[in-house]
């Protein structure tokens, strides 16, 4: 190694420990006009995050979603609360696998955008940045639901305590412009084992009480306020569900009475009945179909 890039090497070296030794980025605001959904991203070369402005947004509505009446008018009445500045809960879907527990959350945004409503989208292992989102935002006449997808934690991750801490266990008071809606495969966000059950005792009272391991696990999804949960749905509702994406890719009726067997087919194939499947049978199902043979 020649003295130059010796010196270079060196120079290399004492650039990084002084990076380390600055505060980071403060995060820029973002031009709010640009959309109505955000990302939380981190920038190259160690500059900082930001919240990137989403410019293709899901365009899903309630209308959509089949089978889900209930946890559709729970959320969509919990966020007009919040809309309207009345007390509103953070939410928690959790259940079966492509029932539109994310669909619902992207149909509060285009369902409510008009009255202020933004959402923000923060991966899991941005959960401990939660406090700089919310100083971000803080302030703005919007109300901003921060939308954590397809949720799940194993023991000691970091972004556990984040989260929870983040719910309503800081000394600072949750600002009332922001809550949460997350989205997981399950009920308690961390994974249940049978050994759990060996925790559980019997108090005085003969009631049986959960022991330290499962009220850890219970902690965290606890702090929601709303819990929504959702289940596999039936033939006949899977069915149906094909039925109404077929209708939105120009197929008529007949069509889709036409279309149901290999629908069923699809689905087992995949072994699930859920919304998911039911749409991406009908895009493959309409995007087969000679042209001229769709009303799209």
């Amino acid at each position: 190694m020649t003295q130059l890039e010796q010196f270079l090497h060196r120079a290399e070296a004492l650039l990084a420990r002084v990076e380390g030794m600055l505060p980071p980025p403060t995060p820029r605001e973002p031009d709010w006009k640009r959309s109505f959904a955000f990302r939380w991203r981190k920038r190259p070369s160690g500059g900082g995050k930001y919240l990137q402005p989403v410019l293709h947004a899901s365009t899903i509505r309630f209308d959509d979603l089949h089978h889900v009446e209930l946890q559709k008018r729970q959320i969509e009445q919990n966020t007009r609360q919040f809309v309207a500045r009345r007390p509103a809960n953070n939410v928690l879907l959790t259940g079966a696998r492509g029932t539109g527990k994310s669909s619902l959350i992207k149909a509060c945004l285009n369902g409510f955008a008009d009255q202020g409503l933004r959402l923000i989208e923060v991966d899991k292992e941005d959960l401990s940045d939660l406090p700089d989102i919310v100083d971000l935002v803080a302030g703005r006449p919007e109300r901003f639901v921060i939308f954590c997808d397809d949720l799940s934690f194993e023991e000691g991750e970091a972004g556990y305590k984040a989260l929870k801490v983040a719910l309503d266990g800081s000394i600072t008071a949750q600002s009332d412009n922001v809550l949460i809606y997350a989205t997981s495969n399950r009920r308690h966000l961390m994974p249940e084992k049978m050994s759990d059950n060996a925790s559980y005792r019997h108090g005085e009272d003969g009631d049986l009480h959960p022991g330290e391991t499962v009220e850890e696990k219970i902690s965290l999804s606890e702090r929601f306020g709303l819990w929504l949960s959702f289940y596999p749905f039936r033939q006949d509702d899977y069915l149906e569900i094909v039925g109404h994406w077929l209708a939105s890719f120009g197929c008529t009726p007949e069509q889709a009475l036409a279309a149901r067997t290999e629908a069923l087919q699809w689905a087992l194939q995949r072994g699930s009945r859920s919304g998911r499947v039911a749409w991406q049978f009908a895009k493959d199902y309409a995007g087969r179909l000679p042209d001229g043979e769709t009303h799209a």
